[in-house]
């Protein structure tokens, strides 16, 4: 089976934070919308995360992610689950602080995982205030 992109615009996300709250300009919309002129902005401080909910079981096999150098994230932590369920976690991926456009099977490993709910936790970023820049994040996988 073929993997294709995972995230609709019905799968609902949640951001730990917009930074000073102005969701306009930095919103978590901007990860999904394919333009290299904007992105979600985190506001500082320590253990940013994104949340995916799926619409559909799904399975995860690929994480595309693009930083801003300078506000990435030296860990991130993958936790998910099934609906209803507590998250556990999946794996600890080790991005570098760069500009370019990681993908899981070549920077980093995801093992494939059937789920309902993501969760990706940026635990240690490179900016001095916590901060986090994602231009893109991609979740590739098949669709159960």
């Amino acid at each position: 089976m073929p993997v294709e992109p995972l995230i609709c615009a019905d799968t609902a996300t949640r951001v730990s934070s917009v930074l000073n709250r102005d969701v306009k300009q930095f919103g978590k919309k901007h990860m999904f919308d394919a333009s290299e002129e904007t992105c979600w902005n985190s506001d500082q401080g320590t253990c940013q995360w994104v949340t995916l909910d799926f619409p559909h079981t799904v399975k995860v096999s690929q994480l595309h992610i693009q930083f801003q150098g300078g506000f990435s994230s030296r860990l991130c932590t993958l936790e998910g689950c099934r609906a209803g369920e507590e998250l556990v976690k999946i794996s600890d991926l080790y991005p570098e602080d760069i500009n370019a456009m990681q993908i899981s099977f070549a920077a980093f490993q995801v093992e494939e995982t059937v789920l309902d709910k993501l969760k990706i936790t940026f635990e240690n970023s490179t900016d001095f205030f916590g901060r986090i820049v994602v231009y893109h994040l991609g979740v590739l996988g098949e669709r159960l």
